[in-house]
Parts: C-alpha cells; sequence; structure tokens
C-alpha cells in the first residue's frame, strides 16, 4: 500500500517536471524568434549537425556533425574548417570553393539541424549534457537539468565558455544567455 501510494504522489510531480521543461523550451524558441539576432551570431563548434543545401545540385548538399577538428568532409572539396563560423561565413566559404570550377553561380543555405550540448555540473537534480536551445538563459539550463537542489546556491551560478581557451569559469546571473558547447557549474551554499 505505500509504495501505491508513493508512485501516486510521484506521478504529479514527474508530470509537473515533463510541463515545466516543455515551457521552457518552448519559451527558448519564442526568445530566440524575437531576438533574431541570435542566428546571425551564432558560431558554428565541434558537435553541430550542418545541414548544407545548393540549390538544384542535391549531390552537393548534404547533412553532417562538425568533426572534433571543426571540420566537415564536402564532396568535391574534401575537408572544409567549419568550426568558428557563422552560417553566413559558412555559405559565403562554400560559395567561394564551388564557383568557378564546379558551379557557375551557386546559391547555398548553410543551416543547424541540431546545435553541440551545453553541459551542466554541481548542485543541480540532473547533472549532465543537454541539447542546446537558442536563447536560452541559466535559469532556464538549470530547470532543464532537473532545477536546484536542496543545497544549491542559487548565487554561486558559474559558466565557462565553450570557445574560451583558458577554461576560465566566470560568475553569472541566472538571467545571463548559455551559448552551445557552454559549461554551467553550480556550487552548493555553505548553510
Amino acid at each position: 500500500m505505500y509504495y501505491t501510494q508513493s508512485v501516486m504522489l510521484n506521478r504529479p510531480l514527474r508530470l509537473m517536471q515533463v510541463l515545466l521543461l516543455q515551457v521552457c523550451i518552448l519559451f527558448c524558441g519564442y526568445a530566440n524568434a524575437v531576438e533574431g539576432a541570435d542566428d546571425a551570431n551564432y558560431r558554428l563548434g565541434h558537435g553541430d549537425l550542418v545541414n548544407v543545401q545548393v540549390f538544384q545540385e542535391q549531390d552537393l548538399s548534404l547533412t553532417e556533425t562538425i568533426s572534433s577538428n571543426g571540420t566537415i568532409d564536402y564532396p568535391l572539396i574534401g575537408e572544409l574548417k567549419l568550426s568558428g563560423l557563422t552560417l553566413v561565413e559558412a555559405e559565403a566559404l562554400l560559395d567561394k570553393a564551388l564557383r568557378g570550377d564546379y558551379l557557375i553561380n551557386p546559391q547555398i543555405r548553410v543551416s543547424v539541424e541540431k546545435f553541440r550540448p551545453f553541459f551542466i555540473t554541481g548542485a543541480v537534480k540532473s547533472p549532465g549534457s543537454y541539447e542546446y536551445v537558442p536563447g536560452m538563459t541559466a535559469m532556464q539550463a538549470i530547470v532543464i537539468a532537473g532545477g536546484f537542489t536542496e543545497r544549491a546556491s542559487k548565487r554561486k551560478v558559474f559558466l565557462i565558455r565553450d570557445n574560451d581557451p583558458t577554461y576560465t569559469q566566470k560568475k553569472v546571473k541566472l538571467n545571463e544567455k548559455v551559448n552551445a558547447g557552454d559549461t554551467i557549474n553550480v556550487k552548493e551554499a555553505l548553510f
């Protein structure tokens, strides 16, 4: 009887967690649509699944994950370094590589099918890696990871930027933007 009651009591809690996660993901998508600048400033990196569409050239269109050395293997050209480029810069690089020798006037579109994950450690209920949602904040990332634990300090949230070669932890506010590949660390409170 106790087990049944325990399961029954946990069911609404799990439903609430799932609903909260869905609201967070929808809000992140809405925030990205409102701001619009995230797509223009997003820098590609290792782990991003990119889609390259070349208009009327099916053999040159592909979907591929950027490798650990920051490249994709592209037909006719070979390895192309996309890591660190914006989507517009990636399109320009492909245009330059294909124009002349292969195509007269290539029309290219590069998009991200799936973003590389962000990571969260420390005093959250489910630390790990999670799919990045453009425009998300540190608080939204914490909610995706199940929320704060009982011992978490809401004032001691640190961030290591993916593009920081020194891996320096920077204290952040909960409304600060998180990027794909970033690592969030929530410290425990002393008391």
